[in-house]
C-alpha cells in the first residue's frame, strides 16, 4: 500500500477535503492520511510515498523531515530544496529573462545590520545610495516588500518618498524590494498544479481578504486569458513548481506578474468559493496519486538534481553536427523530465463526485547602519540613509 502523506498547519477545510477524495476514490493500492511524525532517525526512510506540504515553510524542522524524506524516494509537492533556494527578486529576474512582463523592481540593502554583521561586513557597499536614481526607475508610487516572505507581512503600499522612507525605517534587517505599483483594471490569481494544468480566477487585493475571489467576473478577452495562462505556465515550470499561485495586475493590456512565490497557496473554501476550492482539491489529488504510483524514485545525489536541473550528457560525435547533437540531448531531457506529470492524464475525471465541499463546511465551523557611515556606526538607532 502506498501512502499520500498531507502536512499542515492551521488550515482546515482543504487538508481534510483533498484526502477525503483521493481515499473516496478507492485507487487501488494507494490511500491518503495526515502525516505524523516524532524525532526523524537519520537509518529510517519515512513511509510515505508522497507528502503534500502545506506548511513547512513556517517550520524549519519539516522542512529539514522532508528533505531527508525525499532523499529516500518520497515525492514532496513542492520541491523542498528549490523551497529553501528561491527568493522573490531572484524569480523577478527569472521571469524577465522568459519574456514575462514584471514591473520595474529593485533589491535594497538591509536597514540595519544583519546578524552578527557590522559596517566592517559591508564596504563593498555603495555609499550614500542613490536614492534618486531608485525613484527615477521605480518612481514614488509602489510597493516595499521582503524579498523572502509571505501572508502580506512586511508589505508596506506606498505613495511618496516619506511614505517609502517611514517603510524602509521599519524593515529592520529585513532584504527588501522595491517594485513599482501597476495601475490595475484586471487583475488575476491563477492555481497552477503539476506545471500543466492552471486556472484562472479574477481577484481584486484591494478588497478585503474574505471578498477577493470574485465570484462572478466579467467577461475577459480570450487573448488576454491564453497570455495569463501561458504566462503562469512558463514561470512555474521554470521554477519547477508543482503547486503555485500567480498573480497578475493587468495594465493597457499588458499582464505584469506581481506575485508568483506562492508554493503553499490560499485554497481554504470560505475565500476561494466553491467551485475554485472543487477544482484545486480535485487538482492536487490528481498530482499526488500519479506521483504516488511513480513512487519511489531515488533522486540523483547531486545538488543541482535535487533542485530539479536535470543535466544532459552529451556525447561527442565525428559525424553529426553539433546542433544536431543539441538537439537530441534537448529532446532526450524534455522526455525525462515530462515522466513525472505524464501519468497524470491517464487519471480521468469519472471519479465519484468527491462531496469535499459540504464536508469541509462541516470540519470548519467545528538611514541604515548597512548604509551608515563607519563613526555613526556604534549608534543604537542608525539614522536613515537619505540623512
Amino acid at each position: 500500500m502506498k501512502t499520500i502523506g498531507v502536512l499542515f498547519g492551521i488550515e482546515n477545510s482543504f487538508p481534510g477535503a483533498l484526502v477525503e477524495h483521493i481515499n473516496a476514490r478507492n485507487v487501488e493500492g494507494i490511500r491518503a492520511e495526515f502525516v505524523l511524525t516524532g524525532a526523524v532517525e537519520l537509518d529510517k526512510a519515512p513511509h510515505y510515498a508522497v507528502i503534500v506540504d502545506r506548511i513547512s515553510h513556517d517550520i524549519p524542522f519539516y522542512r529539514s523531515f522532508l528533505k531527508h524524506a525525499a532523499l529516500n524516494g518520497t515525492a514532496i509537492i513542492n520541491n523542498p530544496f528549490w523551497s529553501s533556494a528561491d527568493d522573490k527578486f531572484l524569480n523577478c529576474t527569472l521571469a524577465q529573462r522568459l519574456g514575462v512582463a514584471i514591473p520595474p523592481t529593485v533589491i535594497l540593502p538591509h536597514k540595519q545590520f544583519p546578524g552578527e554583521t557590522t559596517e566592517r561586513s559591508l564596504r563593498n557597499l555603495e555609499y550614500p545610495l542613490n536614492w534618486d536614481a531608485v525613484f527615477a526607475y521605480v518612481g514614488e508610487h509602489g510597493f516595499l516588500k521582503p524579498v523572502d516572505g509571505g501572508g502580506w507581512r512586511d508589505v508596506h503600499h506606498v505613495r511618496s518618498r516619506e511614505e517609502f522612507f517611514r517603510a524602509y525605517d521599519e524593515s529592520r534587517d529585513l532584504c527588501m524590494m522595491y517594485q513599482r505599483a501597476v495601475d490595475f483594471k484586471e487583475y488575476f490569481r491563477c492555481f497552477v498544479v503539476g506545471m500543466k494544468k492552471v486556472r484562472v480566477m479574477a481577484y481584486d487585493p484591494r478588497k478585503p481578504h474574505a471578498e477577493r475571489y470574485i465570484q462572478n467576473p466579467p467577461r475577459y478577452s480570450k487573448g488576454l486569458l491564453w497570455r495569463v495562462e501561458q504566462d503562469a505556465l512558463k514561470l512555474c515550470q521554470a521554477l519547477g513548481y508543482d503547486l503555485n499561485t500567480v498573480e497578475f495586475a493587468v495594465e493597457n493590456g499588458v499582464p505584469y506578474a506581481i506575485d508568483f512565490m506562492n508554493p503553499v497557496p490560499d485554497a481554504d473554501l470560505h475565500s476561494v468559493g466553491a467551485p475554485n476550492f472543487d477544482w484545486i482539491v480535485r487538482a492536487v489529488a490528481d498530482l499526488a496519486i500519479a506521483r504516488a504510483k511513480a513512487a519511489p524514485r531515488l533522486p540523483e545525489l547531486r545538488y543541482s538534481a535535487l533542485l530539479g536541473a536535470n543535466v544532459a550528457k552529451v556525447k561527442t560525435a565525428r559525424k553529426k553536427p553539433a546542433s544536431k547533437r543539441v538537439e537530441k540531448a534537448v529532446r532526450k531531457m524534455a522526455e525525462k523530465n515530462s515522466k513525472l506529470i505524464k501519468d497524470e492524464e491517464e487519471i480521468t475525471a469519472e471519479a465519484e463526485p468527491m462531496g469535499s465541499v459540504a464536508a469541509a463546511v462541516a470540519r470548519d465551523q467545528g538611514s541604515s547602519p548597512v548604509l551608515a557611515k563607519k563613526e555613526e556606526a556604534s549608534k543604537s538607532r542608525a539614522p536613515s540613509p537619505r540623512k
